[in-house]
């Protein structure tokens, strides 16, 4: 039985620890959250908090939700469904050719309360709505990418075209500040950045990161090789999560990143090093295997260690290659890395392919993706 308010920690064997809710090892969600009850998610890619706003990329049925209202049961009919006419919805497109309206593997999420942007993956695309959609289906003001709202080719044209400063190839991570735009342009090998909100379609990037130009898309060991986010903390810190070389970049101010490697990297000892779980049969507490996301928190940083199905805490932000983390959820130690491991206490304490996390003062939202469900953690 899942239940829907939890505020205490298990060890193995049901022991309580960590009473009243703080974060640690087979820490239980507060919420376990599976969306609408007559469509749950499928396989949802993207999760963001906003104050009491909670958004989700419902990747699996090609939908985004928002629930203007923090949900508090395990299933809750969303406020505006996106991608499709309603919340039952989920074919790619909505079932016909690619809008305004429409969605194919939505993923990374952004919002001030005001404006959104979305990854809109597989169509090799960002939209932005200008203000917060106020109805099922609404269509998007602007789209970065494409030429227009009803093309959908990689870098606007096929796939094996050269990239430049309007297109994307499988974009999956979106960021903004409310002035400025940052794109993981996953598929192009690159973080493409706009230094106002575009407000025009097909707008150009300004900068890029990871390449020596735009048109590059050939790729170096020191660079990131398959970005999948991009996140800037509030003092100017940027994370890359780099997926296909198991490793998160940090540079400690973004503004350098666009002429200089990164300054730390969590999960590998030197920027030419690769090693899933560092070539180990088992995680360590300086592993990583497949991490697609990253957040900031208060002094440090939580990442989606997605590939060993647990999110690893750093409570202050690493000083140095190859850093051990201080904490982490999701699994009994830093050395199991199985799916769903030890099931026999209950799934309420697994993670199952974590691909997004996301964080306010209060809460850690985490899309448990492989477990087709949002979990909420008390921080």
């Amino acid at each position: 039985m899942e239940n829907t308010i939890l505020n205490i920690t298990l060890k193995k064997g049901g022991v309580p620890a960590n009473i009243g809710g703080q974060m640690g090892t087979n820490t239980l969600p507060l919420l376990i959250f599976k969306g609408p009850e007559s469509m749950p998610f499928l396989a949802p890619r993207g999760v963001f908090l906003r104050e009491n706003q909670l958004f989700v990329s419902d990747t699996g049925r090609n939908r985004v939700f928002i629930w203007n209202k923090f949900p508090e049961t395990p299933f809750q009919e969303p406020d505006i469904v996106l991608g499709q006419d309603d919340a039952d919805g989920t074919s790619r497109n909505a079932g016909g050719l690619v809008s305004a309206q429409s969605l194919q593997y939505p993923s990374g999420i952004w919002s001030d309360g005001q404006r959104l942007i979305v990854a809109d993956a597989w169509n090799h695309r960002v939209l932005i709505w200008h203000q917060m959609p106020s109805k099922h289906g609404q269509p998007a003001d602007v789209v970065i990418g494409q030429r227009d709202f009803e093309s959908n080719q990689p870098n606007a044209q096929k796939v094996g075209a050269d990239p430049n400063a309007h297109t994307l190839f499988w974009p999956y991570g979106v960021f903004s500040d409310g002035q400025q735009l940052w794109i993981a342009d996953t598929g192009n090998r690159r973080i493409l950045y706009f230094d106002h909100y575009p407000t025009e379609n097909f707008e150009p990037a300004q900068q890029v990161i990871g390449k020596p130009d735009f048109m590059t898309r050939d790729y170096e060991n020191q660079d990131p090789i398959w970005p999948y986010s991009v996140k800037i903390s509030p003092e100017g810190v940027m994370s890359v999560a780099d997926t296909q070389y198991y490793r998160i970049l940090i540079w400690n101010d973004w503004r350098t990143a666009f002429h200089q490697k990164a300054d730390l990297i969590i999960g590998q000892s030197d920027l030419d090093s690769s090693g899933q779980n560092q070539y180990g049969l088992f995680p360590m507490a300086n592993t990583l295997s497949w991490c697609y996301d990253t957040c900031f928190f208060k002094q440090g940083i939580l990442v989606a260690d997605t590939g060993n199905s647990r999110v690893l805490r750093f409570d202050q932000l690493p000083q140095q290659n190859n850093q051990s983390a201080d904490d982490l959820i999701g699994k009994p130690n830093f050395f199991t890395g199985s799916e769903n491991a030890e099931t026999v206490f209950g799934t309420e304490a697994n993670l199952y392919w974590p691909f997004s996390i996301c964080a306010d003062d209060r809460r850690l939202a985490v899309a448990d993706t492989g477990n087709h469900r949002i979990l909420i953690y008390p921080l």
